[in-house]
């Protein structure tokens, strides 16, 4: 049973949905995870991670959105999560991703993301988003370029410190509209 009022999103191999009590362990695992989640949020104990969890609950009810739970579509196995950010604090909607440990190098970050930004503004009207990466993170500037967006300024995150901008094309750029307005299917 979902916590939030997300809608159920899918694509060609998977389900964005909002996150469930049997996403806690595995939202956990990652943000311990110093490794993998440093720039993320992540947390030195399972009391930090527990509270981040319920924070993206939260989140969802007073924004409406924020970060859907991926799920794989074949198997039902929780692959990490993607969707729009914006806390107390932040810039502006932050378009964000992060893969949980086994899922990395088949697309899925940017499937999920693809849909998550199509979900923003089709169904929320942003004409806007940005991605904030920590610096150094490399994967994650790949993927934000492959989704159009370009780098825009460096900013101080008040949670995290120096974080990049990338700034997202907006919705005509991103939807592939036609010159009658319609918007053509992407991946």
């Amino acid at each position: 049973m979902t916590l939030t009022q997300a809608p159920v999103l899918e694509t060609a191999r998977l389900i964005l949905r909002g996150p469930e009590a049997r996403d806690i362990e595995p939202t956990i695992a990652f943000l311990l995870d110093r490794d993998r989640s440093e720039g993320f949020g992540s947390s030195p104990n399972r009391g930090d991670a527990w509270r981040w969890f319920t924070l993206n609950v939260g989140h969802w009810h007073i924004h409406g959105y924020g970060y859907f739970t991926i799920e794989m579509k074949e198997t039902g196995e929780t692959a990490g999560i993607a969707g729009i950010w914006n806390p107390e604090g932040w810039p502006e909607p932050e378009l964000g991703w992060a893969l949980y440990a086994g899922f990395e190098g088949r697309g899925i970050a940017y499937e999920a993301a693809h849909r998550a930004r199509r979900y923003a503004y089709e169904d929320l009207g942003f004409d806007t988003l940005t991605s904030n990466i920590v610096p150094g993170n490399t994967r994650s500037v790949a993927l934000a370029e492959r989704l159009g967006a370009w780098f825009e300024r460096e900013y101080d995150n008040i949670h995290m410190g120096r974080d990049l901008l990338y700034r997202h094309p907006g919705p005509d750029a991103a939807l592939g509209r036609d010159d009658d307005g319609s918007v053509e299917a992407y991946a």
